[in-house]
């Protein structure tokens, strides 16, 4: 990332002129933590040239733990970094936003993480040709393997993209898309969590009702799901191929699938997904 410009207003660190290799969060929830630790960890950035701000210090204690520095002004985040990631709560965003647009430059590159805040209330939230992105990461960003979609606004070109994908890639794995994908995404991914540990729970009492540990069904279920990920992810197998691989006729794999179809699990699931995507569009329309 670029180096640092010239001049300090004061003696101030937070008061130099904004640089690229810093970067900034506005709001130090779980997610925004998420994002700071993996950077830090992944070497793409340094702790001290990392600046969060929140209204209070209860959340800003995890930042000030990673070694960043935190304030409680928004505003000096923007006048301190070119790229300010926004991770405040939906409905506080707006107000967020009008605070430090008098500080925007077209300098800058903003990213919200806030979902249902499409990328044209963004735009028109802010000073014209601001260069905005909205990016959706999933909880797993928690423990750098997350699955985060980001979509990019109209002043935004490909070496943007393409730096914060750099970035993001410390926090899994990150993929660019149209925004119209995001809220599939959050019935995918986001809710997909979800629907996994529902998965993976059942698997596990499955288990213990033909009279294995609890604790000891719960791992095995867990490891069972990382492995089969790594495999898909690695292999660039399609699941029905994997699958596939694993049946074999009049075997046990085949049994347990077929009492799976009894029970409608496919269609369940894809109902789950679209359940959920539905419910993440009609908040993305209020």
């Amino acid at each position: 990332m670029g180096g640092e410009r010239s001049g300090v207003r004061g003696n101030k660190m937070a008061a130099a002129e904004p640089s690229p290799r810093r970067v900034g969060f506005v709001g130090a929830g779980r997610m925004a933590g998420a994002i700071a630790q993996g950077l830090i960890r992944a070497g793409k950035v340094e702790a001290q040239h990392i600046l969060a701000s929140a209204p209070t210090d209860r959340n800003l204690c995890h930042f000030q733990a990673l070694g960043c520095r935190t304030t409680h002004s928004n505003q000096e985040v923007l006048q301190s970094c070119l790229l300010v990631i926004f991770a405040t709560k939906p409905h506080v965003l707006p107000a967020v936003l009008a605070e430090v647009a008098p500080v925007v430059t077209t300098e800058h590159i903003l990213v919200s993480v806030a979902a249902g805040v499409s990328l044209s209330t963004l735009e028109e939230l802010l000073p014209p040709n601001t260069r905005v992105l909205r990016v959706l990461p999933n909880l797993p960003c928690v423990v750098q393997e997350g699955a985060i979609v980001m979509a990019r606004g109209r002043h935004v070109g490909s070496s943007e993209t393409k730096l914060l994908q750099h970035l993001l890639e410390a926090c899994g794995r990150c993929e660019e898309v149209p925004e119209a994908y995001v809220d599939i995404h959050t019935g995918l991914s986001g809710s997909g969590v979800a629907f996994v540990c529902a998965f993976s729970e059942a698997l596990a009492e499955g288990a213990v009702k033909m009279g294995m540990p609890s604790s000891l069904a719960h791992r095995i279920a867990a490891q069972t799901l990382l492995g089969t990920a790594k495999m898909l992810l690695h292999e660039g197998q399609h699941p029905a191929q994997l699958r596939s691989d694993v049946c074999t006729p009049g075997g046990t794999t085949i049994y347990g699938l077929h009492a799976l179809e009894q029970g409608g699990l496919r269609a369940a699931t894809m109902s789950a997904v679209e359940a959920a995507t539905c419910r993440a569009k009609e908040l993305s329309r209020k």
